[in-house]
């Protein structure tokens, strides 16, 4: 231990680290740049926060104050120790719903204000695309604004107070008037106030800068709001008194089309007249979907209040009249209205990705120039990125003049740094020749500051370095931001990673097998840090039951990153503290769909396993739950189901396999079927005729098979209602199938033979990291299934996450074996299959609401439009909830994690059956989500197919028979 430590964890209260997870956790924002602390500390209070500046200052190591880790800029990185407010100091005080005020703490995360002042029908004003993670720490640090400015301006316009810590250890109260104002500033201000009044352009979005004309007499000498946008390089906020707005209570949504981004630039300022709370713009290329959004190359969003959903409709037709545009969308319904928005939410991570796959980064990710001046400006620009050989794509607030994009410079090598160097260096001169601000929302931090005296002139830049001077004489406050910064090429985060390949065993084909491509994909936008989740999605479980950031998709990417620099994660593939990251992520694979830039930290996680136990002993769990097709295969072929259970049910015995197992002590192990799937359909083909119809091949998975044969009795009984032919591959061998007429090969399942394999996904074997086993399993596989990949028959799987990993896994571990893809293209959902190769047969109708989840795989990889479908025909009203069940395959039976489990199941899918009517159906196609559900709630989930096979034997004219 240091003496900084040691002394720091003598007078603080809070949590102290400096450990290297700690450090690793922090050496990165969502910017270019990165920073090795010294260490982390969360303080409780502002006693805390004292007690660190004062031992900080006399040792001379600099002091961070860090929120939610979102700053594009780099303002929240640091060498020295970091503040981390989001743990400890993240409570809202007070609310005054007659005042209109709200009392907060730097740690707050914005939605959370947003939700306690909802029920009054007040808001906060600023509302950045990353409201469900940033801090109003972070926001009054960068003077954050978001989609609604046009309406409530940026964060400093919705600021009362402040208290603050200042670098030697004053606690101010900053208001209007000079409240609060350190000795000094007042005389400084009043010295310059010739150059306080004219050296600033008028623009609603002027964020570089110190925001010194906040202090002119004549706009209430408000030092509260010229503290507003310092980047923690003034003191470090405690608490904050902020403004709330009413609400509208009704609100519409206009999405106007345009043939490209510079005809919507051009017409955005025109709508301001109207009165819109929202005008923003995005172009096509940010939209992987654009099916939902009228036709155009770009689309302004403009939303419209009223206290009545009529006027806010009215409003909005009357936009929609008032702009010239290609096409034109209103939507009233909030639901659809959320979708939306979350497209142009979602355009900082996927910006960050060109529409080739290239890479795109930020670093002038947000100038603004007059709206008026919107449009020349974008077409400047363009030419200046063609000019150099670069490309991004222009989005964000385009009423307020602010422009975000992420451009495809190449950070990697010398010759691209300094392009990088060069093109900045034109841009600023291009941005202030157009009368704008280098920074228009994010802060300077070191991506613009070193480029500050060619929009304010050295002598205003001098001003801002004695304004610093005053508030922290020593220099401890976020040094190298704002004043006296650090060159915009220097402490690049990628300059620390291999150059050289990283020998891997899955594909990556979306990063050109790169590992560290697909590491560097997370940007730190941190939508995986949300603390809670509506609707469909997933991302992350075990941050939002943890609340730690190493439990979180972006904590462990950045891991992983460090790991792979080998500065501060020194052990490489051994390191444990990647392991110990790693190991409460659930492989529920949400974070393939639900971040915008597709980090996926399931397959992370197995290649990390996978050369973390190279030669080494495993847990027992990989070898009793990542073996689990062998053991139960074991026991079906020795027809000993009945004993296995008879055994597991005498508790003493049962307590002695889960220890030696490594398996959670306080889990029900399930029963084995004393007859599989496949002896079932052996025994009822021979019984059953040849029907006519569509062959489709039913994979039967380990779970079907051993564990719930019911689901696929069920599958069988309403595929062959549909009209289809059901084959089984796994205890098969097909038959070189006749050829039919040169464009399809008949497959008839009268010529399968009995084979020695079985088919298997190898799912176990990828989620324990047994990476070298699930390829001879899946090589196996594909061996067996050869016959039918030279058919058209589909290949029905009933289990999600099987189908997922086929989909999946398989091509991307088998990426030299053409004959993965070619069964990856073969994959489809139960409902899919009926869908496709049935599409005349209606389901029998069931008329009950449901209530359960969608499994997580289905909703990352496989998409669940068709089970939607399927369940309105069959009368199945309601919507399942997101998030993850928390059992998630082997995760939740491992010792050591059933209490993350629980708190996963807790989150949405318990209260979801809960609160569900009587006579609720309640769905769970996986068998992790059937069993989750039985053992913490005693409720019996069922497979979509056993639903609708009970109504077919309740309806028996349904099937066809």
């Amino acid at each position: 231990m240091t003496d900084l430590e040691a002394r720091l964890r003598a007078v603080v209260r809070g949590d102290v680290g400096f450990d290297v997870t700690s450090r690793a956790l922090t050496t990165m924002d969502a910017s270019n740049y990165r920073r090795v602390p010294v260490g982390v500390v969360a303080p409780r209070d502002a006693d805390d926060v004292a007690a660190v500046l004062a031992v900080c200052r006399e040792q001379g190591v600099p002091v961070v104050a860090r929120g939610g880790g979102t700053s594009i800029a780099g303002q929240a990185t640091g060498t020295g120790v970091v503040l981390d407010f989001t743990r400890h100091m993240n409570r809202l005080v007070a609310l005054d719903p007659d005042a209109r005020t709200a009392v907060v703490q730097p740690g707050l995360v914005l939605d959370r204000l947003q939700e306690a002042a909802a029920p009054h029908g007040l808001r906060f004003g600023p509302d950045p695309s990353t409201h469900s993670r940033c801090t109003l720490g972070g926001m009054i640090g960068n003077n954050s604004c978001g989609s609604h400015s046009v309406a409530w301006g940026t964060t400093a316009d919705s600021v009362r107070e402040l208290d603050v810590v200042t670098a030697r250890g004053e606690r101010l109260r900053l208001g209007r008037d000079w409240a609060g104002a350190p000795d000094g500033l007042r005389a400084l201000a009043e010295e310059e106030l010739a150059r306080l009044r004219t050296g600033f352009p008028d623009l609603p979005r002027r964020i570089s800068g110190y925001a010194l004309d906040a202090l002119l007499p004549e706009r209430g000498a408000d030092v509260a709001r010229s503290f507003c946008g310092s980047e923690g390089t003034l003191g470090v906020l405690t608490e904050a008194v902020v403004r709330l707005v009413e609400a509208p209570r009704a609100r519409a949504l206009a999405v106007l089309a345009y043939a490209d981004e510079s005809a919507a630039a051009q017409a955005a300022a025109g709508l301001l007249p109207l009165g819109p709370l929202t005008v923003e713009g995005m172009a096509a290329d940010l939209v992987p979907s654009p099916q939902a959004l009228p036709r155009g190359g770009a689309w302004l969003f403009v939303e419209t209040g009223g206290e009545s959903a009529a006027e806010a409709r009215a409003r909005a037709e009357a936009v929609v009249r008032a702009a010239d545009v290609v096409d034109a969308l209103v939507i009233t319904d909030p639901a659809g209205q959320r979708a939306l928005w979350r497209i142009r939410e979602d355009a900082s991570g996927t910006a960050t990705r060109m529409p080739d796959g290239t890479e795109a980064w930020p670093g002038w990710e947000d100038c603004a120039v007059p709206p008026a001046r919107l449009g020349a400006y974008l077409r400047d620009f363009r030419a200046l990125m063609a000019a150099h050989g670069l490309r991004g794509t222009p989005y964000g607030h385009f009423g307020d003049g602010c422009i975000h994009v992420r451009i495809d410079f190449d950070l990697l090598t010398e010759a691209g740094v300094a392009r990088f160097r060069r093109f900045s260096e034109e841009l600023a001169e291009l941005v202030v020749a157009h009368g704008g601000s280098l920074s228009g929302e994010h802060g300077d931090g070191q991506a613009r500051a070193e480029l500050l005296p060619r929009m304010y002139g050295s002598e205003m830049v001098g001003l801002f370095e004695r304004v610093k001077g005053v508030w922290d004489p020593d220099d401890l406050l976020n040094p190298g931001m704002l004043v006296r910064p650090a060159p915009l090429d220097s402490g690049l985060r990628f300059s620390v990673l291999p150059r050289e390949p990283v020998d891997v065993a899955f594909g990556y084909p979306a990063d050109g097998g790169d590992f560290p491509a697909a590491v560097r994909r997370c940007v730190g936008v941190a939508k995986c840090r949300t603390t809670s989740v509506s609707g469909p999605g997933v991302m992350c479980p075990s941050f939002r039951a943890t609340g730690a950031e190493e439990h979180s998709t972006r904590g462990r990417a950045r891991l992983l990153h460090e790991m792979l620099a080998g500065e501060v994660v020194t052990d490489g593939w051994r390191s444990t503290e990647v392991r110990d990251a790693l190991d409460l992520c659930l492989s529920c694979k949400g974070c393939r769909s639900d971040c915008p830039v597709g980090v996926d930290m399931a397959t992370y996680k197995a290649e990390f396993l996978h050369h973390h136990y190279a030669g080494r002993l495993r847990p027992a769990a990989h070898h009793t739950m990542g073996r689990l097709p062998v053991w139960l295969r074991a026991v079906a072929r020795t027809h000993t189901a009945w004993l296995v259970n008879a055994l597991a049910a005498v508790r003493p015995l049962a307590w002695a396999a889960k220890r030696l197992g490594g398996i959670a002590p306080e889990r029900e192990l399930p029963r084995v079927a004393r007859r599989t799937f496949s002896r079932w359909w052996e025994r009822r083909r021979a019984h059953r005729p040849a029907t006519r119809g569509d062959v489709v091949v039913l994979w039967p998975d380990t779970f079907t098979e051993h564990l719930s044969p019911a689901v696929g009795q069920a599958a069988v009984r309403v595929l062959e209602a549909a009209g289809l032919r059901v084959a089984l591959p796994p205890t098969v061998h097909l038959a070189k199938p006749p050829v039919g007429d040169g464009r399809t090969v008949a497959l008839d399942p009268l010529t399968l033979l009995r084979g020695r394999g079985r088919v298997c996904c190898g799912l176990t074997y990828v989620s324990t990291g047994q990476l070298d086993r699930a390829r001879a399993v899946m090589r196996r596989t594909l061996d067996l299934m050869e016959p039918v990949l030279e058919t058209d028959a589909p290949v029905v799987v009933l289990e999600p996450s099987c189908a997922a990993a086929l989909r999946t896994d398989v091509p991307e571990l088998l990426h030299d074996d053409p004959r993965a893809a070619r069964l990856a293209a073969k994959v489809l959902t139960f409902a899919e299959a009926l869908e496709r190769h049935a599409p005349g047969w209606r389901p029998p109708r069931v008329s009950r609401p449901v209530a359960g989840q969608t499994h997580c795989h289905q909703h990352a990889v496989l998409g669940d439009a068709a089970d939607r479908r399927l369940r309105e025909a069959a009368r199945l009203t309601g919507e399942l909830s997101g998030g993850c069940c928390g059992l998630a395959g082997n995760f939740g039976f491992e010792k050591g994690h059933y209490e993350v489990s629980a708190a996963c199941a807790e989150e949405q899918l318990l209260p979801s059956v809960r609160d569900a009517p009587d006579g609720t159906v309640v769905l769970a196609d996986g068998f992790s989500c059937r069993t989750q559900l039985r053992q913490l709630a005693g409720v019996r989930g069922r497979h979509l197919a056993e639903v609708l096979a009970e109504a077919l034997d309740e309806n028996p004219g349904r099937d066809g028979t």
